[in-house]
C-alpha cells in the first residue's frame, strides 16, 4: 500500500517541480531541464529526482550543481504545494536511460548496416 501512495507523492513532486523549474528558478545554469522521474522512498522520506538536461557534460554538471544548490527553496516549494506533514529530502541525478537508449539505437544501426 505504501507504494502506491510513494508513487502518488512522486507524481505530484515531479509535476510541481517542473513547474517549479519553469517559473520560479532563476539560475541562468538551470536551462533546457526536464523532470523524467521522481523516486520515493516508501516511508516518503527520499525522494530522487531523475532529469535531463540539453546540452554537453559540462552543462549537465552545471545545472546539477544549481540544481543541489537550490535544493532547500525547492523542497520548501514542494512541502507548500504538496501538503505532506514532512517534505521528502530531494537529491538530484542525471537520468542515463535516454544516452542508454541512443547508443542501442546506434549500434543496432551499425549492425544493421554490417549486414547489408
Amino acid at each position: 500500500m505504501s507504494n502506491v501512495r510513494a508513487d502518488r507523492v512522486g507524481e505530484q513532486i515531479k509535476k510541481e517541480l517542473a513547474d517549479l523549474l519553469a517559473r520560479e528558478i532563476k539560475d541562468p545554469r538551470v536551462q533546457f531541464v526536464t523532470v523524467t522521474g521522481v523516486d520515493v522512498t516508501g516511508d516518503l522520506q527520499q525522494a530522487k529526482v531523475f532529469v535531463t538536461v540539453l546540452g554537453d557534460e559540462e552543462d549537465r554538471e552545471k545545472t546539477l550543481q544549481a540544481l543541489q544548490k537550490a535544493r532547500g527553496f525547492i523542497r520548501s516549494e514542494i512541502g507548500n504545494r504538496v501538503h505532506l506533514r514532512k517534505t521528502p529530502e530531494i537529491s538530484f541525478a542525471f537520468d542515463e536511460s535516454i544516452d542508454y537508449g541512443n547508443r542501442i539505437e546506434r549500434l543496432l544501426r551499425e549492425l544493421n548496416e554490417e549486414e547489408k
